[in-house]
């Protein structure tokens, strides 16, 4: 590949890019002027806010058959605040015409001379001017209403206050707090009038905290859990906008077709515009870096002149920015190829931020994990995208080092950059992509009558069906199942039968090519029976090492898969065997599956739809063995041209689980082998031969069928 080439594409898409102000704003504007902005305007607000609370007016009303006890320790705690405030906020009690209405400036309960000064007004309002305390809540009249009654011989409180308005919440918290003062007098003067040693019964042991945390780590907890998210964020913004530019924008402006008539392969034009974002990205973060960086030591230094916090080493910090600095653009390299992904699709500027919008709300949502305590950097998070990258950075600022861990994450990120740029230099190699009319965009939302018959869903609407299903099967699933277990199953399928039916039927398309409903040989179906029955045994020492490695995720299925089997076994039958093996063949090995194949080669149509169905269980140790099945089962559809065969194995294979679940004395006498947690060497290397050995067998056999099919033709 010439350097040279690659020097030249680079510069000019540099220029390119730079002529557009957005992305000049995105790397230099937010972090350097709008981040310490924000920082310094939310410090501002929150402490107006907080003042404004302290000084406002808050109107109460008590009516309690307490002899004027509580109404004089209101008193007697405002007047303790004037006393201990030592010149700060002052408390005056004063009569209203009422008579009843008094107003109190003072110190909030229980504030000593350390804490901060604070002012505010409390104006006990008469009872006998208030007709119905919760309209007077409600219409803001008052902030608060104390009743007391007696019962028992004790007097029962009762505070009503307004939580949505912030005064009356603030008001009850005071009340709250004068409440803890009346309880603690009276227990002390029960005591005392016992004849016990008061200090004795209410302080029995001292105790105090002692933090040995560093300030360094103190420092670094706080910008843990802020600046990983806000570093991802910034990195998905700063490459948003060359991302699109580059694709989308290049097609709109129609310059797309001049360069690829250029003497350059599409490898290089791929890797010079990969570069250009790749090096915006790597710019913006390093700036965002600073800029946090410099935002973190100003509020160090504030907080270090109210509170002594005592030394700051920023020395120690080195290790983790640079760890830091390794980690942005290991990321940087990720996030500019996948967003170039997503950005190629689209055939506008607008269209392109209509497409990554959904990729910014995944970014945000992963990189939320950061706020999230106990989450560990194990070796399955490093794997994660963008979760790695929080956490690894939350460790590292809490100087939490492992070098394992950092690699893996490096690595990781490195290696989802490289499939991102060959999924890429697929799309600049297909022209069906790079020139689309847009008849390929989506079709649901078009006026029905302008649909034409025919043909199967686009991509777009696949796309579209998947997301819908997804939060169908979240929402309403999860619902059904809680609420009528085996029927809620069983409910569940009818979705992902359901919907995908809709979307064929509203925009025309061809049922029996979507579906894939095609007659075939009965061999065919007899190689589907063999090869699902070779599978089931590798799956099952797949599935063994998978519990092994992830006990909780085993222990959960487990859980969830003994619920559902407790039932009638000809309903679980049904529930679990015949109606998944219909309506979500139909989804995945029907709709997904000629979609994509549609449109994309058939191998990428095949492994999308198998990934897609390992992800649809939702389950870590599920998604492998569910994953090769879904492999088989396209293969299946694929090479026999019909969905039948692929039904029966699906069939065949949720029933073998529900006979084994249903009736294990009686199978565990002829075949123990299935119901151990763990197998010997020799125990799993049978297992997995004898399964080779009958998918060979059930493959040689759709092959012959599929000769024999030709021949005949």
């Amino acid at each position: 590949m010439s350097t040279k080439i690659i020097r030249t594409l680079v510069k000019k898409e540099m220029l390119d890019v730079f002529r557009d102000k957005k992305t000049v704003l995105m790397m230099l504007v937010i972090p350097i002027i709008l981040y310490p902005l924000i920082f310094i305007g939310v410090m501002q607000l929150m402490t107006f806010i907080s003042s404004s609370m302290e000084k406002q007016n808050y109107k109460i009303v008590v009516e309690a058959e307490d002899e004027g006890r509580f109404l004089h320790k209101l008193e007697e705690f405002c007047q303790d605040g004037e006393e201990t405030a030592e010149g700060g906020a002052q408390t005056d009690i004063v009569e209203t015409a009422e008579g009843a209405s008094k107003t109190a400036d003072g110190a909030a309960a229980g504030e000593t001379a350390e804490e901060e000064e604070q002012t505010y007004e409390i104006t006990i309002v008469d009872a006998g001017s208030i007709t119905d305390y919760e309209t007077a809540l409600n219409e803001e009249e008052i902030d608060a209403y104390v009743s007391g009654k007696v019962k028992d011989g004790k007097v029962q409180y009762e505070v009503y206050y307004l939580s949505s308005a912030n005064n009356s919440s603030y008001a009850a918290g005071l009340i709250m707090d004068v409440f803890d003062a009346l309880k603690e007098d009276l227990s002390r003067q029960m005591i005392a009038e016992e004849g016990l040693d008061v200090e004795a019964v209410f302080e029995p042991i001292v105790y105090e905290r002692q933090d040995i945390a560093s300030s360094e780590q103190s420092v670094g907890s706080i910008m843990g859990s802020i600046l990983p998210f806000m570093l991802v964020i910034s990195l998905l913004m700063g490459t948003m906008y060359p991302a699109i530019d580059t694709t989308a924008g290049e097609r709109e402006r129609g310059t797309l077709e001049t360069i690829l008539t250029l003497p350059v392969t599409n490898r290089q034009l791929i890797v010079s515009k990969f570069i250009t974002v790749a090096v915006i990205g790597m710019v913006s973060a390093l700036l965002n870096i600073l800029s946090m960086g410099a935002i973190a030591l100003y509020m160090y230094k504030m907080m270090d002149m109210q509170t002594d916090m005592g030394s700051f080493d920023l020395a120690k910090f080195i290790p983790a920015i640079l760890v830091c600095i390794l980690t942005v653009f290991a990321f940087s390299l990720f996030i500019s190829a996948v967003s170039m992904c997503v950005t190629s699709f689209a055939r506008s500027y607008k269209e392109a931020n209509n497409y990554i919008t959904p990729l910014m709300l995944v970014v945000m949502f992963v990189g939320y994990i950061g706020f999230i305590p106990n989450i560990e950097l194990t070796q399955t998070m490093a794997m994660v995208p963008v979760a790695n990258i929080c956490l690894l950075i939350k460790n590292m600022l809490l100087f939490k080092v492992d070098y394992a861990a950092i690699a893996m994450v490096l690595l990781s990120n490195v290696a989802y950059a490289v499939l991102a740029i060959m999924f890429l230099s697929r799309i600049y190699d297909s022209e069906a992509i790079l020139f689309s009319d847009g008849k390929a965009g989506l079709q649901l939302f078009e006026k029905r009558s302008n649909l034409k018959k025919g043909g199967v869903p686009t991509v777009s609407d696949v796309w579209f069906l998947v997301a819908v299903t997804i939060l169908l099967i979240l929402y309403a699933g999860s619902m059904l199942q809680i609420r009528y277990g085996l029927a809620g199953v069983f409910g569940t399928q009818l979705i992902l039968l359901a919907v995908p039916l809709f979307l064929v039927i509203y925009t025309k398309r061809d049922v029996k090519k979507t579906y894939g409903f095609a007659r075939t040989g009965a061999v065919n179906y007899l190689g589907s029976v063999v090869l699902i029955a070779g599978a089931v045994l590798v799956n099952l020492v797949i599935a063994i090492g998978l519990a092994f490695v992830f006990p909780e995720s085993a222990g959960n299925v487990e859980t969830v898969f003994g619920d559902i089997m407790s039932g009638n076994v000809l309903a679980v039958l049904l529930v679990v065997a015949v109606a998944p093996a219909v309506c979500e063949e139909m989804l995945f090995r029907g709709v997904i599956l000629h979609s994509l194949q549609a449109r994309y080669r058939v191998p990428s149509a095949i492994a999308v739809t198998a990934i897609l169905f390992g992800l649809y269980h939702m389950s870590v140790i599920k998604f492998i063995p569910t994953g090769l099945l879904g492999l088989l089962l396209c293969i299946v559809a694929w090479k026999t041209g019909s969905i039948y065969p692929a039904m029966l194995m699906h069939f065949v294979n949720n029933a073998i689980s529900v006979i084994i679940s249903c009736y294990p004395e009686q199978i565990e006498k002829v075949l123990p082998v299935l119901y151990k947690n763990t197998l010997s060497v020799s125990e799993a290397l049978c297992m997995c031969g004898a399964g080779l050995v009958l998918m060979g067998i059930g493959w040689a056999i759709l092959t012959k069928a599929g000769k024999a099919e030709k021949a005949v033709s």
